[in-house]
């Protein structure tokens, strides 16, 4: 039983270093990796378990540990924003693969990508024929970037001489039920605006509604609890 508390306060313990430290390599943890963020990612994530499981030894030990990975992760990030050499050492940076109809072969070979890797990353991207396709590069962060040709690209309201207005950020109202009153305030309007528009739609209590948000243009869009208007399940 006390093993078990141990692990117990261990895992917490790990959990919250592991939140202060996310926090402070900041949010490049948790989406698009580089080599190194990966590497320090993994090695961080596994200090953190074996200090969950381990009851011999030191809590402190794997906890310096950690901390020494984050803030070398942090000094690095601070260095590679001054220094563009030290950016290109710790992130890498981004090789061509495809251009106007060439195959780049020494780039895929630096970067241990096959072209069938390539041509499946091509089709995920809904491009099933390289000559729909101008430029192709590789990230540092592994994903590669397309550019169509211009003759396969979507057309744009540029294109057709049209100047649309610009939208503007959709204003979540509720969420889950509750009232975002500082979201309700940056569109302009009030509790009173808000009950008589959900009146009009059929609703009379914000509890009811899983998620309401407001355009550019002052229209309230409600969505509702898929469960509470219908129990069954399409997909069951």
């Amino acid at each position: 039983m006390n093993n078990v508390l141990k692990i117990v306060e261990l895992s917490l313990g790990s959990l919250i270093i592991l939140f202060f430290l996310t926090k402070l390599m900041g949010n490049r943890e948790m989406s698009q990796l580089t080599m190194f963020d990966y590497i320090v990612s993994i090695t961080i994530g596994s200090i953190a378990a074996e200090m969950s499981t381990s009851l011999e030894n030191n809590f402190f030990e794997p906890v310096i540990a950690m901390l020494v990975y984050g803030l070398v992760t942090f000094l690095i990030s601070i260095i590679t924003c001054k220094s563009l050499t030290l950016r290109r050492f710790f992130t890498g940076k981004s090789k061509i693969l495809f251009d106007n109809g060439k195959l780049y072969r020494k780039n895929f070979s630096k970067s241990n990508l096959d072209l069938n890797e390539f041509l499946m990353e091509c089709r995920l991207k809904g491009f099933f024929n390289l000559s729909d396709i101008q430029t192709a590069i590789l990230e540092p962060n592994g994903k590669i970037s397309f550019l169509p040709k211009s003759t396969k690209r979507p057309s744009t309201p540029e294109d057709l001489n049209l100047s649309p207005n610009q939208e503007k950020v959709i204003t979540n109202i509720i969420l889950d039920g509750y009232l975002l009153k500082e979201n309700l305030c940056k569109t302009g309007n009030n509790i009173t605006w808000l009950e008589t528009n959900l009146k009009k739609q059929g609703f009379n209590s914000i509890k009811d509604i899983y998620l309401a948000t407001c355009d550019s243009n002052n229209n309230l869009t409600v969505y509702v609890e898929w469960n509470k208007q219908n129990k069954h399940n399409l997909f069951e």
